[in-house]
């Protein structure tokens, strides 16, 4: 066997590795490719490792890449002089890039948007440098080639990229025990089910006397006190409080009615 030289792939040189490939190419015998396959896993490795932090393990992404190696590996002709390692990498990395797209999103989104969505976010980087600012949806739906409305909504759907539990603790500082998100979560509002009943109590109200009106304002809506509503209609707190039950009554004897 040729003697072996630095610069080559897991200890074979370079000349070792395009006749392994040849004969891969006129054989097709499945232990050659296996061992192909395993002298390139640290390219694997390499470019999985440029994906790392974005919410997949680094095994998997290494596993996702080595079918890119193996599609790259059936695929390539080491007649046409091109190295290996330069004919892979696309490869390698469109399967990791496709299995983001595919797999990684938590919510379920139509592929289009998805290739809109990354198309739009490369758009924008562009554009940021291009005009010196933040481009608009305009300019990016014209870079893009798509509508304004399609893009804004492929932008928006990026959300659903990754989500976040309910669980997830909302620490700040000076807090001994961190919320969570669960309770920033809206709760029902039961006061919906009186908005029919509010509108009835608008329409009362216009019935009352000015000063009485007034008093009911302040009173429940303002959520002034008595004394305080007396100064504010220069009269006593005693006249305020006869005037306001005299108010409640006739209202109640309007919604009856």
């Amino acid at each position: 066997m040729a003697a072996r030289r630095k610069g080559g792939v897991a200890g074979w040189t370079d000349e070792e590795t395009e006749d392994l490939f040849r004969r891969y190419t006129k054989t097709r015998d499945p232990k050659i490719r296996d061992q192909l396959v395993m002298m390139h896993q640290n390219l694997v490795r390499f470019l999985a490792g440029k994906f790392a932090n974005r919410g997949e393990a680094l095994e998997d992404l290494v596993q996702v890449g080595v079918i890119g190696l193996i599609n790259a590996v059936d695929r390539f002709d080491p007649e046409r002089g091109t190295k290996f390692s330069t004919y892979a990498t696309p490869t390698i990395v469109g399967e990791i890039r496709r299995h983001f797209r595919d797999k990684a999103w938590s919510l379920k989104v139509p592929r289009r948007l998805q290739e809109l969505n990354l198309a739009a976010n490369k758009a924008a980087e562009r554009l940021s440098q291009k005009l010196g600012r933040p481009p608009t949806i305009r300019d990016i739906a014209t870079e893009v080639g798509a509508s304004e409305e399609e893009t804004l909504e492929a932008i928006e759907l990026g959300n659903a990229y990754d989500t976040v539990s309910l669980d997830s603790k909302l620490a700040h500082e000076g807090e001994s025990a961190p919320l969570t998100l669960a309770e920033f979560v809206g709760d029902f509002d039961g006061s919906l089910q009186n908005i029919d009943t509010y509108g009835d109590l608008k329409q009362a109200m216009e019935c009352l006397e000015p000063r009485e009106k007034a008093i009911i304002y302040y009173r429940f809506f303002k959520d002034m006190s008595q004394t305080e509503v007396a100064k504010r209609l220069n009269i006593s707190q005693m006249h305020v409080s006869r005037l306001q039950q005299k108010a409640l009554k006739r209202l109640r004897e309007l919604l009856v009615e």
